[in-house]
C-alpha cells in the first residue's frame, strides 16, 4: 500500500509540473515549429538582446523546437544601406528562412541624430509601413512585433540641442505604435523601460551608467539585457523558472512547479533530489555593466525567479550544497521566506552560461556563412562558395543540436546542512 501512495505522489507531482509547464507555454507568444526573425540595424546586428532572448527561450523550454536567425546590418534604414535595397534584404536575409515570426526595429538612422525632420519621419514612414506589407505578402500568415526603437542616450549625457534625439526617436515609435494598431500587430517598446533604467543607474553611478549605452547609440551588454527584458515581457515571458517549497518538519513537498522532488530525507538536515523542468536565465552580474542593469531595473522579479522554500526548520542557520558544492550559508527566516536559486552560481546557472556559449556560437557561425561568404562572395564563380555555404550551415545546425542538448536540465542532489 505504501508503494501505491508513494507512486500517486510522484504521478502527482509530474502531472503538475507538466500542468505548469504548459500553462507557462500556452500564455508565452513563440510556440513549438516557430521560426524567428530579428531584422534591424546595428543595434540588432550586435547580437546581444537577440542571443539573450534565444538562450532565455531554449533553457526555459528546453523541448521546443524554435529556430532564430539574425538579420540586422548595421547603417540599415527602411530603405535598405550596405546590405544592398530594401527589396533584396527582405528577400535574402528574412522570406529565404519562411520566418512565422518577425521583429523589426529601425529608426536609429532614419532620423540622422538631428531635430526632427518631417520629410525624414515622412520617408521612414512609407518605408517602415511597406516593409511590413512586402512581408505579409510573400509570407501570409506571418506574425509580426513592431518594436519602437531602442534609445539614444540623453540621460548620462547632455542633449545635443533641444529636447535631444532621444525625443525624435519617440516620435517615430508613437507611429510605430500607431501602425501596429491600425494592422493589427503586437508590439515591444525598447525605448522606455531602457530610459527608465538608465535614469536610475545613473543615480546609482553615473560614469558606469554611460557605459550602459557607451556611445549614446550601441548598447553595452547590460543595455541589451534591458533590452531583452522588454522585449520578452511584450512576448509574456514568464518570471518564474521553477518554484519548490519544502515542510522540514513532516518531510512533506509542498509545492512543485515545473519541478519534481523525490527522495526526500531528514538525515543530516534535509536532503532531496530535485528534477527541474527549466534551467535560470544566464545573466553574467560579473559583467559591471549588466551588474548595474540588474540592478537598475525589475529583470530577476519579471524574467528569472528560481525559487526554494523551506519552512519547519529547527536550527537558525543551514548551508546549501548541490551536488556537493557549497552554494551559501542561509538563516533559517531567509529559508522560511524563500531564496531566489537564479541569483546564485549554482551547477544550474553553470548549465545556462554553457547554453549561451553555444547560441553565441551557432550566431557566429551564421554570420559567417552569411556575410563573409554568401554576400561577400556572391559573385565568386568558384563551386568551392556554395560548399563553403553548405560546410558553414551543417555546422551551426551541429551547434544548434548540441545547444538544444545541453539546454535540457540534469536532476541534482541538494542538502541542507545545519550550521553549529
Amino acid at each position: 500500500m505504501r508503494h501505491v501512495t508513494k507512486f500517486l505522489r510522484l504521478l502527482c507531482a509530474l502531472i503538475a509540473c507538466v500542468g505548469a509547464v504548459s500553462a507557462q507555454q500556452s500564455r508565452f507568444y513563440l510556440k513549438d515549429g516557430d521560426r524567428v526573425v530579428f531584422y534591424g540595424d546595428s543595434i540588432t546586428e550586435q547580437r546581444f538582446y537577440t542571443t539573450f532572448i534565444e538562450t532565455y527561450v531554449v533553457t526555459r523550454w528546453p523541448d521546443l523546437n524554435i529556430t532564430f536567425v539574425n538579420a540586422g546590418w548595421g547603417g540599415d534604414r527602411v530603405g535598405g544601406g550596405r546590405g544592398g535595397s530594401i527589396d533584396l534584404r527582405l528577400k535574402r536575409d528574412v522570406i529565404a528562412y519562411h520566418p512565422t515570426v518577425v521583429t523589426i526595429m529601425l529608426g536609429m538612422n532614419d532620423g540622422d541624430v538631428k531635430p526632427y525632420d518631417p520629410a525624414l519621419f515622412n520617408t521612414f514612414a512609407v518605408g517602415y509601413k511597406q516593409i511590413v506589407e512586402k512581408l505579409k505578402d510573400a509570407q501570409p500568415g506571418l506574425r509580426f512585433t513592431l518594436i519602437r526603437p531602442s534609445p539614444y542616450d540623453d540621460v548620462t549625457r547632455d542633449v545635443l540641442f533641444p529636447g535631444g534625439y532621444n525625443s525624435v526617436l519617440v516620435r517615430y515609435g508613437d507611429f510605430i505604435e500607431e501602425l501596429a494598431k491600425q494592422m493589427k500587430l503586437d508590439l515591444a517598446d525598447l525605448n522606455k523601460p531602457v530610459v527608465t533604467a538608465l535614469a536610475k543607474a545613473n543615480g546609482i553611478d553615473p560614469n558606469l551608467a554611460k557605459r550602459i549605452i557607451s556611445d549614446r547609440v550601441h548598447p553595452g551588454l547590460g543595455g541589451h539585457v534591458l533590452m531583452a527584458q522588454a522585449l520578452l515581457k511584450a512576448w509574456n515571458a514568464p518570471a518564474t523558472v521553477t518554484a519548490v517549497e519544502i515542510d522540514a518538519a513532516t518531510g512533506r513537498v509542498v509545492n512543485a512547479e515545473n519541478s519534481k522532488v523525490s527522495e526526500l530525507t531528514k538525515e543530516g538536515g534535509l536532503s532531496w533530489i530535485q528534477a527541474d523542468g527549466a534551467l535560470p536565465m544566464f545573466l553574467d552580474t560579473k559583467d559591471p555593466t549588466i551588474d548595474l542593469a540588474v540592478k537598475s531595473s525589475d529583470v530577476v522579479e519579471t524574467l528569472n525567479q528560481e525559487l526554494l522554500k523551506v519552512t519547519g526548520l529547527p536550527a537558525p542557520s543551514y548551508t546549501l550544497k548541490i551536488d556537493d558544492q557549497t552554494i551559501r550559508t542561509f538563516t533559517r527566516d531567509s529559508l522560511t521566506k524563500g531564496i531566489n536559486l537564479a541569483i546564485l552560481a549554482t551547477p544550474m546557472m553553470k548549465q545556462a552560461q554553457a547554453v549561451h556559449l553555444l547560441t553565441m556560437e551557432h550566431n557566429g557561425i551564421h554570420r559567417a556563412r552569411w556575410r563573409d561568404v554568401q554576400v561577400a562572395l556572391q559573385d565568386e564563380p568558384s563551386p568551392a562558395v556554395q560548399k563553403a555555404i553548405d560546410a558553414l550551415s551543417v555546422l551551426e545546425s551541429e551547434l544548434i543540436a548540441k545547444q538544444h542538448g545541453m539546454a535540457k536540465p540534469r536532476p541534482h542532489r541538494f542538502q541542507l546542512i545545519p550550521q553549529p
